[in-house]
């Protein structure tokens, strides 16, 4: 990437349902592909130059396709993108799953393991889209997209809320780092082990012995993409694997690659964008 990658925090009242937003341009490039990695988050992306290929979504049932914007649900699989070519530069969006209902306006669990076009769940998109690439740099666009999304939420209403049991399953999980045993994550909530991953599927798109593993995954490549990540075995170890092999395993199956080939592409630091300084009016003159 030219730049690099650069990351928002959302404001306070997007945050429950935004973790974060990246942003990055890239020049043209040789034509190749790219393994978009299981994580505990939606990933929404809006390009504002180029298109984005979707050559192999994470369910195999679903077909390829190409997107301006769009709007992937939670998987255990990786996707295959395609990357080169002409220039891109875009924005995406580490949705939570409760952000799904209030932004997107569907629980996660109808996304699952599928990657759509944003525009068939979020009204008024071409002119968001306009407006993000009349903006004049990063900190403009991310301040604009935040406050869209704000406003959306707000016309949205009062979302359907999941059942609390799902919520405290899913605290539980986060919490532990995706170690929490399923049968104690189950005693804690009050349902059986089978009738709790039933629901946290359809509320999420992910059981609860799969999100445990993917909530684990995603605090791996959170702490491996530091510039001062500890080696391999001492990562697995503080990520709750058993092993080394067993975190190579699901690096295997989660993100199609190697643990060393991922970080090799993301190592870079993500440098915050810091939201533009207000200038105070100036003082009134007088005669």
């Amino acid at each position: 990437m030219s730049d690099g990658a650069r990351r928002w925090r959302p404001s306070a009242r997007l945050r429950p349902l935004v973790s974060g937003i990246w942003c990055w341009s890239s020049p043209a490039a040789p034509v190749g592909t790219h393994q978009g990695v299981s994580s505990a988050h939606l990933t929404v992306v809006l390009l504002l130059d180029g298109a984005l290929d979707l050559i192999a979504a994470p369910d195999p049932r679903r077909g390829p396709g190409r997107f301006t914007a769009s709007a992937a649900g939670l998987h255990a699989a990786p996707a295959v993108l395609g990357t080169g070519g002409a220039a891109q530069a875009g924005m995406q969006l580490e949705m939570t799953w409760r952000g799904a209902r209030a932004l997107l306006g569907l629980p996660a669990g109808e996304l699952a393991g599928d990657v759509v076009d944003l525009a068939l769940l979020l009204p008024g998109l071409d002119g968001l889209l306009d407006r993000l690439r009349a903006a004049p740099d990063w900190a403009a666009r991310c301040a604009l997209l935040d406050a869209a999304l704000c406003r959306l939420a707000d016309a949205r209403g009062r979302p359907v809320d999941p059942p609390p049991e799902v919520v405290r399953a899913w605290e539980v999980l986060v919490r532990t780092g995706g170690t929490a045993r399923v049968a104690d994550v189950a005693g804690e909530v009050g349902w059986s082990e089978r009738h709790l991953g039933e629901r946290v599927r359809r509320e999420t798109g992910l059981g609860t012995k799969t999100a445990a593993r993917v909530i684990r995954f995603e605090r791996a490549c959170t702490l491996l993409r530091h510039p001062l990540a500890p080696p391999l075995a001492e990562l697995a170890a503080t990520c709750g694997y058993a092993d080394q092999q067993h975190l190579a395993r699901d690096f295997r199956d989660l993100a199609g690659t190697t643990a060393l080939t991922w970080r090799a592409e993301r190592v870079r630091p993500a440098a915050p964008i810091r939201p533009r300084p207000r200038h105070p009016a100036p003082a009134p003159s007088h005669p």
